[in-house]
């Protein structure tokens, strides 16, 4: 009895095939009028089931949404037969091609073919099989020497100060009569230099984002595509210290990681592309220069908290799905705070959360230690022991080193500044006292990680465990541990909780609803 087959045809055009200019017969069109008149001459046996298409997908990778759909189908049973118009169409990397063709596709009984290579798996004494290795090798080959030309001729651009990225800084568009040239976008423009003036002027970012969110200014995202978002301190941040609204472009900051991986990554400054005076520029240079000084615009990463509590980092606003912060109330008390409502009361997009921290420790703990009289203790224990929670007081340092030699370098430049007279003498001394009582700051925290790094030891693994039995004897536990038992505590306005476990044994088998 004769095979029936029901056919799936694929069809790819990678973004590299149309930005090399590629040939007709490569297009989406011809692919599917060559697959369908394929299929058409092989006989009453043949029935296309279904076609699927890839437009702009490499084939260096099979993260692509038609190709894992037909994987899903043959998994279904729905297609046992696939072609294509070529080996470097199902894809260009010889390793994963070469697993589906040799391993995947005889596993679920799947036919293939490869039209122009004269590829059929279920061929017998077929020459062509033999040489589909190869075949495959030649077009990885394609893919990486293809993918160095187009690197070659984008730094070659960038290196000219030509504009190659896709999305445009808010405030610029691309020219319409050159896409590698930016041009001023009026009426974004004005928001950018509300802004700059606005920090110019001493104030603050959440002022500056108040006061936008207030007056109902535009973000990027609403005024380009229409979504209902508001304006943050990180994007106010990337404003104002942005080179290109000065004419400066900036470029190749990050890059994919290669030809075969599209993961980003951040290159050294040494690698950045930067060239003046591309094209105009929003705001004065004085004026940014000056900006760049001051504390509205330095960057800092986020150092050690002076108060730490047993649930940081662990709590959720179930409603908006912010962190949730904890701040001091009255007295000795300590009260959470939705980070979301905290950032922009005055909108309305979330409530405060306001309640009692301790009050919900004790109902958690309380939760947990009661769990634990259920559950097989040495599983979890052996979870949890293979974790590592250690703090790395030695990065931490490195960080606010980096920060006090910024502030330093800054107050260097300021100095010179006045003595060029660019900066008036009253604005010195506002801004270098302000940077000034920066650095005794650092300089404290620094003396306490200090401290604190000559007073941690590594935790052994049986030291851990002894501390994991002092709680599971229903002891005192530790942040650490409660990092390492929970993934997330979501509190809800109406103050009930729902807590997530990384141990999974522990999420099956709670089974009440958690109040405080």
């Amino acid at each position: 009895m004769t095979q029936s087959y029901k056919i799936g045809i694929y069809i790819r055009l990678s973004k590299e095939d149309m930005a090399r200019g590629f040939d007709e017969s490569e297009s989406i069109t011809n692919q599917k009028a060559l697959l369908i008149d394929y299929v058409a001459n092989l006989g009453s046996a043949y029935e296309l089931v279904e076609t699927y298409v890839d437009h702009g997908f490499t084939g260096t990778n099979f993260n692509r949404p038609a190709f894992k759909q037909m994987v899903e189908d043959i998994n279904f049973g729905k297609i046992n037969m696939v072609i294509t118009k070529d080996l470097s169409r199902l894809g260009r990397d010889y390793i994963e091609t070469g697993e589906y063709i040799e391993k995947w596709f005889p596993e679920k009984n799947v036919r293939y073919i490869s039209v122009n290579d004269g590829i059929d798996t279920f061929a017998t004494n077929n020459g062509n099989n033999d040489i589909a290795p190869f075949k495959s090798i030649l077009n990885d080959m394609y893919s990486k020497d293809l993918s160095k030309k187009i690197r070659t001729a984008l730094h070659t651009m960038q290196s000219q100060g030509k504009w190659v990225g896709s999305k445009v800084a808010f405030g610029y568009q691309k020219d319409a009569k050159d896409k590698n040239k930016l041009v001023i976008c009026e009426k974004e423009a004005e928001i950018v230099r509300r802004i700059f003036d606005m920090a110019y002027l001493g104030t603050g970012i959440g002022q500056i984002k108040n006061d936008l969110n207030l007056n109902n200014i535009p973000t990027a995202n609403r005024m380009r595509y229409g979504q209902e978002t508001y304006w943050s301190n990180r994007a106010i941040k990337r404003i104002l210290t942005n080179q290109v609204y000065i004419g400066v472009t900036v470029q190749n900051k990050r890059s994919r990681i290669s030809y075969k991986n599209r993961k980003l990554r951040s290159n050294p400054k040494e690698e950045w592309y930067i060239v003046e005076n591309t094209h105009p520029a929003i705001v004065d240079k004085n004026q940014f220069e000056i900006i760049q000084k001051m504390k509205i615009a330095q960057v800092y990463e986020r150092t050690q908290k002076k108060n730490h509590f047993l649930l940081d980092g662990l709590l959720v606003c179930y409603e908006c799905k912010h962190k949730i912060g904890v701040k001091k109330g009255k007295g000795n008390r300590w009260d959470m705070i939705c980070n979301n409502y905290r950032k922009n009361s005055k909108l309305n997009i979330c409530t405060a959360h306001g309640f009692n921290y301790k009050k919900l420790e004790m109902a958690v703990l309380k939760y947990i230690k009661e769990l634990f009289l259920n559950v097989n203790q040495e599983k979890i224990q052996f979870n949890i022991s293979n974790s590592n929670l250690k703090h790395d007081y030695k990065k931490l340092q490195e960080k606010v080193k980096n920060e006090i030699i910024i502030l330093n370098n800054n107050l260097d430049k300021m100095y010179l500044d006045q003595l060029n007279q660019k900066i008036s003498s009253e604005m010195y001394e506002r801004l270098s006292k302000k940077l000034q009582e920066e650095m005794k700051q650092k300089e404290q925290e620094y003396l306490e990680l200090e401290e604190l790094k000559n007073n941690s030891e590594e935790e052994k693994k049986e030291e851990l465990k002894k501390v994991i039995n002092e709680f599971l004897k229903l002891g005192e536990p530790t942040g650490k541990l409660m990092r390492i038992l929970i993934h997330k505590i979501e509190i809800h306005q109406d103050k009930q909780i729902d807590i997530t476990f990384n141990v999974r044994k522990l999420n099956k088998i709670k089974n009440q609803d958690l109040h405080f």
